[in-house]
């Protein structure tokens, strides 16, 4: 018995009406009536993923030709019959030409309009390998200077999706400061993607700046704060900064801070750069690169010897000091 009607579930609904054709014992689609139930989900991460589900018929072709045969066999009569029989045959076979010319543009003379239209938009241009030589708008964006509001925007989008794949609740906003482009993220539940010592924060800095790269064909000088973090640390690091300039030109020498993304480590030579006697630099390769503080003149007090001069010299001066508050006292 053959199927007229079956239901099937695949991953896609492409899947699905070729496991339905096979399934019906046909040769192509186009001998099937295909209803589409529900479209294949993916969900995220594999969560939440539906597959798609069809329901193929079979279309009845077969008993129109059985009544055919019928007519044609019938012995008695040939005259009227047959012409009927045969003008009717012709007849479908004119009409089929036309439905399939005005629905797909299968025909000769459709063709050849579709063609010459064609032809005539690409310049005369026949060839079909000569179609794409005409510039893509990716190269035409790529030869003008990319925007910053434009890469603002981009930035702006993929983090509010990144912030809703999540499940996160949060506001996006963006600014331009001397061609910086300055991005923030507020809200409480923002802080999850700010990680031990911002290393979540980075990796989202560089997501971002690789995907307005990519669809603005500019690498913008960008910043990131989520939920003040980022302005926070700065001034924590130039306080920091600070403290260990001191002690180095009371005491000399230098000192190697812990290892530091690029932008933290831009605010420690930023301080150190308004500080007269220290100088900075840096050591090592990311993500171990740290910066090294060093004094430029060693301190006031070079030996021992001299520390002790110097202490002899102010015990002496306290001394004297001692000894003329007594005189004033005895005086008084």
């Amino acid at each position: 018995m053959e199927l007229v009607e079956v239901e099937v579930k695949a991953k896609t609904v492409e899947e699905a009406t070729s496991l339905a054709i096979a399934e019906l014992g046909l040769e192509s689609a186009e001998q099937a009536e295909i209803t589409v139930v529900q479209e294949a989900k993916g969900g995220f991460m594999g969560l939440g993923s539906q597959p798609a589900v069809i329901i193929a018929r079979a279309k009845p072709t077969q008993p129109k030709r059985r009544r055919r045969r019928r007519r044609k066999g019938n012995g008695g009569r040939k005259g009227s019959g047959d012409r009927e029989t045969s003008g009717s045959t012709e007849k479908s076979s004119e009409e089929r030409p036309k439905r399939k010319s005005g629905g797909g543009g299968k025909s000769s003379k459709g063709g050849r309009n579709v063609k010459q239209d064609r032809d005539r938009d690409n310049g005369g241009r026949q060839a079909a390998g000569t179609a794409p030589s005409p510039p893509k708008p990716a190269d035409t964006k790529s030869d003008r200077a990319p925007d910053i509001d434009e890469q603002g925007q981009v930035a702006v989008e993929f983090l509010e999706g990144l912030l809703a794949a999540f499940g996160l609740e949060g506001a996006v906003t963006y600014r331009i400061d001397d061609d910086i482009l300055l991005v923030d993220m507020s809200g409480d539940q923002t802080e999850a993607l700010i990680g031990p010592r911002g290393v979540i924060l980075s990796s989202v800095l560089e997501l971002t700046r690789t995907v307005v790269q990519r669809k603005t064909f500019g690498s913008p000088r960008m910043r990131l704060d989520i939920a003040g973090y980022s302005e926070r640390r700065r001034a924590a690091l130039k306080i920091y900064t600070t403290k260990l300039a001191d002690k180095l030109l009371a005491e000399g020498g230098e000192v190697m801070l812990e290892p530091m993304n690029p932008a933290d480590r831009k605010v420690v030579h930023d301080a150190v750069a308004e500080i007269d006697g220290v100088r900075s630099f840096s050591e090592g390769e990311d993500p171990n690169r740290s910066v090294v503080l060093a004094a430029d003149a060693p301190p006031v007090v070079e030996s021992v010897e001299e520390a002790e001069d110097t202490d002899e010299l102010v015990a002496e001066e306290a001394a004297i000091d001692e000894a003329a508050g007594d005189n004033d006292g005895d005086d008084d």
